[in-house]
């Protein structure tokens, strides 16, 4: 029996799922029900972007720019922009958005949330993407110019996740209360939040772009997946997320669900804190990411939805390199090298993990690590606890992490910069080589050189492993089959852009 497979029957048999009961069914095309894994830990777009959280708001706001259906940047907010110098960008706004308090968009809101999210005293976990501008200023209504520190190429990537908040309710009734009660101007407006059991939002009818087709949309913290999908078999719920491969093979058959996936610029990865041992020691990393058997994870636990990958990115990001080679599979090789270290490569290592985390894989990395001969404990936390851990910096986070990251910007500027540079909450290492390739990737509009930049980065990684990359993550959602809605790679959940079948 290959390694691959003996680890699947290992995570298969720790995680046989028990039978779970059914939420009631009023899930319908009037009543679109949504199963998340956890609620959302905030409806302020600024203040936070785990999944949860973003699938709900980015329904209730517009963003500055927007992908289409192919993955392009788009005109959302602003109809249109063009560059005035390497460090100015004007952009053009529309002036038929209305807030869904009745009060019209202006260029002044749009500045206002510019200046909030780039404020380091607000403390978005968001900033490290947005902190290359400088100025933000209104010319006009309806245009408005951003000055950025020095030639920003990621610039309009980033900002596909600047959603514009309206200036007036913010300063009125401040942070706390605008997350708990807040206006947009998107598709569907805030209609209230029963705390630890769903969100509910209304169809704005008066919306300037394509109008959503459900009246209502209800987003449930459902954490057990094999809740989620009994919903979704027994006609409870409309749309699942978050479901593993041997779920989806479940709705092959079934007689009102099907399952949607798509391969998402989600990179599923390990994050080793190298400021403390025994990760201090490259050899232990490097014994760490031996011991990993990537193919063996895609195939024989996540059927083979995912795509291994030997750098921190994915075909879906610019900065993606072919000729990335990254330490191969080798138990032996492993061994070896946590041997060498003596008694400190015993010491004890948490596995920090979510929920919302697909376990099996978690269980399956303890075990490969474990059998190279490092000692590894999984931590299994909330994941807001999880999150406000994982930023804390490196003498607070923990020595070994499982996440997925995605930037929902496809560059590699969203996911090296705040991985990588020292300048990071979530960065758990060191290099000022690393630190000058990110600075100089994210200062030159040149295409062919930050591809380079890149990719001598990704080769560092390889090498010095502050992080051992798995997987380009599949995103897989359990969905009625009456939906028609095609997943995309950054992962969006526009309602407005799904339709409905009799």
């Amino acid at each position: 029996m290959t390694d691959r497979f003996r680890y699947a029957r290992l995570v298969a048999l720790a995680f046989t799922l028990s039978a779970s009961v059914a939420l009631p069914a009023h899930a319908s095309k009037d009543r679109f029900v949504i199963d998340l894994v956890n609620e959302p830990s905030s409806l302020d777009p600024q203040v936070q972007w785990n999944p949860d959280s973003y699938y709900v708001y980015r329904n209730i706001f517009d963003n500055l720019l927007t992908r289409d259906e192919k993955g392009e940047i788009a005109p959302q907010v602003a109809k249109s922009w063009k560059y005035l110098s390497d460090t100015q960008i004007s952009f053009d706004l529309r002036d038929d958005i209305v807030f869904h308090d009745g009060r019209k968009m202006t260029a002044d809101d749009v500045v206002f949330s510019i200046q909030r999210i780039t404020d380091p005293k607000f403390g978005s976990p968001q900033l490290g993407q947005f902190d290359q501008i400088v100025k933000a200023e209104a010319t006009s209504p309806t245009t408005v110019v951003l000055t950025t520190k020095s030639a920003y190429p990621a610039l309009l990537a980033q900002l596909v996740k600047l959603s514009i908040v309206p200036k007036h309710v913010v300063d009125a009734v401040g942070k706390d209360a605008f997350n708990v009660n807040p206006v947009g101007s998107g598709p569907y407006q805030f209609d209230g939040w029963q705390r630890g059991v769903q969100v509910t939002l209304k169809r704005n009818d008066a919306y300037w772009g394509t109008k959503g087709p459900f009246p209502v949309a209800v987003f449930r913290a459902v954490p057990d997946s094999a809740t989620r999908l009994a919903n979704l078999q027994a006609g409870a719920s409309d749309l699942g997320v978050t479901l593993d491969s041997d779920q989806a093979g479940q709705l092959k058959n079934a007689a009102k669900a099907k399952a949607l996936t798509g391969l998402t610029e989600r990179v599923a990865y390990l994050r080793l804190n190298t400021l403390k041992p025994p990760f201090d020691n490259v050899k232990v990393r490097q014994a760490a990411a031996h011991a990993i058997d990537k193919e063996g994870i895609v195939d024989g636990i996540l059927g083979g939805y995912d795509k291994a990958v030997p750098e921190m990115a994915t075909p879906a990001i610019f900065g993606w390199s072919d000729a990335i080679k990254a330490p191969a599979f080798d138990l032996d090789k492993a061994k070896a090298l946590v041997a060498e270290m003596g008694p400190a490569g015993k010491a004890e290592i948490e596995l920090a993990t979510a929920p919302v985390f697909d376990q099996r894989v978690v269980q399956a990395v303890q075990q490969m690590l474990t059998d190279a001969g490092l000692n590894v404990k999984i931590n299994m936390s909330d994941m807001a606890s999880y999150l406000k851990r994982a930023q804390a910096g490196p003498d607070a986070t923990s020595l070994l992490s499982y996440g997925r990251w995605s930037c929902a910007c496809q560059d590699s500027d969203g996911v090296l910069f705040p991985l990588l540079h020292n300048s990071s909450a979530w960065s758990a290492y060191r290099n000022p080589k690393v630190d000058g390739l990110l600075e100089e990737a994210r200062q030159t509009l040149d295409a062919k050189k930050r591809q380079d930049l890149y990719r001598q980065v990704h080769e560092i990684v390889a090498e010095e492993v502050p992080l051992i990359p798995l997987y380009q993550s599949a995103a897989i959602y359990g969905a009625t089959k009456n939906l028609k809605w095609q997943p995309t790679a950054n992962e969006s959940m526009f309602l407005n852009r799904m339709s409905w079948t009799d």
